[in-house]
């Protein structure tokens, strides 16, 4: 059964207001991030991996060295941005 809530592109548009260098691209929530080493990157993405757990809801992403790319989009509901994407965009936001 699929979980969350597809998005308008109108409730995008508002939810990117309150999610400072997010930007959607190829149909899903993108964010690069540069961190100061590949170690600390590293556990980054440990804090990420446990506010996805939490959420039940998994990001696409890549680690080099120090740079971490995330990308969010719901897989269950044909791959599109949902509520569960803005939540988890906002929870890693509050980890950097």
């Amino acid at each position: 059964m699929p979980r969350g809530n597809a998005l308008t592109d109108g409730q995008i548009q508002y939810a990117l207001q309150e999610l400072p260098g997010w930007s959607v691209e190829d149909g899903k929530l993108h964010r690069e991030f540069k961190i100061k080493n590949f170690v600390e990157a590293f556990g980054f993405m440990s804090m990420v991996a446990l506010e996805a757990e939490r959420l039940d809801h998994h990001p696409e992403w890549s680690n080099v060295y120090n740079r971490v790319t995330i990308d969010l989009v719901n897989h269950s509901l044909g791959n599109v941005i949902s509520n569960l994407d803005v939540e988890l965009a906002k929870r890693i936001d509050n980890l950097d």
